[in-house]
């Protein structure tokens, strides 16, 4: 019998029987669904907390002050020391090959007011680098300059949120604000960058001249961190060796351990990457065994199917049909059904992806490479749980199945 005519005959049989090809088909649909939703979940929190990272800087690397550790996924200070200076960044920029930009960083939360509105905010100082290296964008104004970071002058760059907080809608660039007791002049507003990926709300902050920051605010010699700009990805290693290498010689350290931590931006995406891909491997594995739930329910059906339709299968084995017909003709019928069911399961899946996302109640990622294997081992799940009920019907011996029937 042609393929045609197996496949045309499969679907009169199973269209025979609505009820029971609709049950078995729900279960499949169902792990289909469940499996592409999930990945597309798994790989849409993935998406996000890369480009947070991303989003703090391109070839990054951080220099911070004293050891840290890591509790609860955050980093924390274990010891404050003062032996990171501007020379340290100074140095950085002259001396490693593989840096391209340098920019010191010294930071406080600090209360910051305008006439009756308080906010108290994190206040951050550096040089004029640090734009370029964090991947700041203007909404409106200018930046400072080296030039007026040389000359300590009393210019704020705000973040969106502390906007927000002193002036609501208000445009507040040419306004002057105090930090603490000392006045600066608005220069310019930042644009959005949203939320780092240990939660911190980058915008809720102030960039002034790192000078002035040092001597009129905090009042300090030091600095609590550097962020260094590799010249490319494939720097960064290069880069990271080289800065350690001078900070031990700097700070004069010989057997002694580092005063430093350096936080490589490619170490930090790897970690996550593969957080990420096991997380939502375990989801997609744990949605994957109601695809096997559904398969067992083809299964089931097929099992149905032969003991009802054994006067069927006598009368084709006694007019000539061989093993392998019928064979053939069951496995074709379990096919359909899994397959019918992943086509479905895969539409409703992508579709319900695109709703969580476009509803914001979830950012999702659709993987097609994933939903086409998904559909694909749909029909190889058919193929699975199709063998042994095709294999039960084509053993029927013709004069048993008739007198059964």
């Amino acid at each position: 019998m042609k393929l045609s005519k197996n496949i045309g005959l499969s679907i009169e049989i199973l269209a025979a029987n609505k009820l029971r090809t609709f049950l078995s088909v729900i279960g499949v649909v169902v792990g289909i669904a469940s499996v592409i939703l999930m990945v597309s979940a798994g790989q849409g929190a993935q998406k996000r907390i890369l480009d947070r990272i991303r989003n703090m800087g391109t070839n990054l690397i951080v220099v911070n002050a004293g050891q840290t550790q890591i509790i609860a996924g955050r980093e924390r200070q274990m010891s404050t020391v003062r032996t990171l200076v501007l020379e340290d960044a100074e140095a950085m920029a002259k001396e490693c090959p593989s840096v391209a930009l340098v920019a010191a960083f010294v930071s406080k939360k600090l209360t910051v007011r305008w006439e009756d509105q308080t906010a108290n905010t994190m206040v951050v100082g550096m040089a004029d680098t640090g734009f370029s290296i964090r991947n700041f964008e203007l909404a409106r104004g200018r930046f400072f300059t080296e030039e007026e970071n040389r000359a300590l002058k009393r210019m704020a760059v705000l973040g969106p949120t502390v906007v927000k907080n002193l002036f609501g809608q208000a445009d507040p660039v040419g306004l002057t604000i105090r930090i603490g007791r000392v006045p600066f002049e608005i220069v310019g507003v930042s644009a959005p960058k949203g939320i780092d990926q240990n939660g911190a709300d980058q915008d809720d902050l102030i960039l002034v001249p790192l000078g002035t920051a040092m001597r009129r605010l905090l009042n300090v010699t030091y600095v609590q961190s550097i962020y260094v700009q590799a010249k490319d990805t494939q720097s960064m290693s290069k880069a990271e060796s080289e800065i350690r290498e001078l900070l031990r010689s700097r700070h004069r350290l010989r057997e002694k351990s580092n005063d430093f931590t350096i936080q490589n931006q490619e170490t930090v995406l790897a970690a996550e990457r593969e957080a990420s891909q096991s997380m939502t491997f375990l989801i997609g594995s744990v949605a994957g065994i109601s695809l096997l739930v559904g398969g067992v329910g083809v299964l089931a059906v097929m099992l149905i199917s032969i003991r009802e339709r054994r006067g069927e299968i006598g009368l084709r084995r006694a007019l000539g049909a061989r093993c392998e017909d019928i064979r053939f003709q069951f496995l074709i019928e379990s096919i359909l059904l899994a397959g019918t069911g992943g086509g479905i399961g895969v539409i409703i899946g992508v579709l319900s992806a695109y709703a969580l996302s476009s509803l914001g109640y979830w950012e999702t990622l659709i993987s097609w490479p994933s939903a086409a294997g998904a559909l694909a081992f749909s029909v190889v799940l058919g193929v699975f749980f199709g063998i042994y009920p095709a294999s039960r019907a084509a053993r029927l011996e013709p004069i048993e199945a008739l007198h059964a029937e």
